[in-house]
């Protein structure tokens, strides 16, 4: 089923709304805005929280008590948030995009971000706090 092609993100059930997340975790990047442009940078220093290696939250479910300023993904945000890299599936659906090609609801093979080299695993190191 094309859920993401059927649905608008406020419609969707939250087992659909989390496996739209591909895991690239560009997210948990920080990211630096250009004070006279507006433009956001992510850096390659992550959220102390994501496993380098895997790219993976080390502690998804309690990341809000650890790290106050996680952002808890809405569908209002996906489309507001202009740091969301272009390949978030959220940002996608909510502009009424389809999903890349390497998107794993597609391949059916959670790995296919790392393949496509489109995920952050192995490129970061995590702040120090």
């Amino acid at each position: 089923m094309t859920f993401w092609k059927e649905k608008s993100l406020s419609e969707m059930s939250n087992q659909e709304w989390e496996s739209l997340c591909d895991g690239c975790s560009k997210c948990c990047l920080h990211k630096v805005e250009d004070i006279d442009t507006g433009n956001f940078y992510s850096t390659d220093v992550a959220c102390t929280l994501l496993d380098t290696n895997s790219a993976q939250c080390s502690d998804y479910t309690d990341r809000h008590k650890i790290v106050p300023d996680c952002v808890s993904l809405s569908a209002k945000l996906a489309v507001t948030l202009e740091w969301l890299p272009d390949t978030c599936a959220y940002r996608l659906v909510g502009e009424k995009k389809d999903l890349p090609e390497w998107h794993y609801l597609k391949t059916n093979d959670r790995n296919s971000v790392h393949q496509a080299n489109q995920s952050v695993r192995g490129k970061c190191v995590s702040e120090i706090i």
